[in-house]
């Protein structure tokens, strides 16, 4: 089996888990290729050199699948390493939350075992599609969880006027507006309050931030909708955001955000469900009274 490994820099008390990363593909026979931009991490820690196969310097490769060894801002960075090579990935959590990279280091090796067992699952999921008359961020306009539309050095809000197809629909006075996928709901979006939106459901929420109006609510639309927006800015300028990576645009600029025409592939524990992962990670029907 093909491994890529992808990651960012580690902090040194995560090398122990890449340790026991590499030494179980080593004993499971893996073809093991690492990601140019986590290879530096394994080239200058002293302790530990594990063999591999290659770099992965290109933007097109050949593997069974991929392993992001992070949080869930590496994952979405493994996810446009990928692109749309269709292969599937496993997020290998480092951090602290981790709704994408899902895997606990406790959970590491037997997750390995049933990988190459094939007794998992993978998830197809959406991305949305950025479309600007200059062709904003390159080959790769595409987001997994959110694009974030955003004020920019000043306290003026910003004004958005948005249609969905042909209807308009509101004009937002706000510090901006997140259009997230389901996979984006439990990200950005759900921090300003949008609702959870299970990864099944074939939905795009909308959610302003901290919007001028209180009767301004999130809305969820058909993921088949295309969402036209309009900024207008005091300063000018405004802030438009593709899973972090953020490009500054003239105010007066339309953007055009509509479904991808393809899906990211995710890696699922056969035992691993969204509605436990919300259980786990936001601790719901916790109670503190008990230990």
């Amino acid at each position: 089996m093909k491994v890529g490994i992808f990651g960012s820099n580690c902090q040194i008390e995560k090398q122990n888990l890449v340790r026991r990363l590499f030494e179980k593909l080593f004993v499971m026979d893996a073809e093991i290729y690492v990601d140019h931009d986590f290879y530096p991490f394994l080239a200058d820690n002293p302790g530990y050199k594990p063999e591999i196969k290659g770099v992965l310097t290109g933007d097109a490769f050949d593997l069974d699948m991929a392993l992001s060894v992070g949080g869930d801002g590496t994952f979405l960075r493994t996810a446009a390493r990928v692109n749309k090579q269709d292969i599937p990935i496993l997020g290998i959590n480092t951090g602290r939350l981790g709704f994408l990279a899902d895997i606990g280091s406790n959970e590491l090796e037997e997750t390995l075992d049933e990988l190459f067992k094939n007794y998992y699952t993978v998830e197809a999921r959406t991305l949305l599609r950025l479309h600007t008359e200059e062709g904003a961020f390159g080959n790769y306009n595409y987001a997994l969880n959110e694009i974030a539309v955003l004020k920019r050095d000043t306290s003026s809000m910003i004004t958005i006027h948005a249609s969905i197809g042909e209807e308009y629909l509101a004009t937002y006075q706000a510090d901006g507006l997140i259009i997230a996928t389901p996979t984006g709901s439990t990200a950005y979006s759900m921090s300003v309050n949008g609702p959870i939106i299970a990864p099944q459901n074939n939905s795009l929420v909308l959610t302003p931030v901290a919007p001028h109006s209180l009767n301004v609510r999130p809305l969820v639309i058909p993921d088949s909708s295309v969402v036209t927006l309009e900024v207008e800015s005091r300063n000018e300028i405004f802030l438009v955001s593709l899973d972090g990576r953020s490009e500054i645009f003239p105010a007066g600029d339309v953007l055009t955000i509509c479904k991808a025409d393809y899906t990211t592939k995710v890696i699922k524990r056969r035992n691993h469900t969204f509605y436990q992962t919300l259980r786990e990670k936001l601790m719901w029907g916790a109670d503190a009274r008990m230990k």
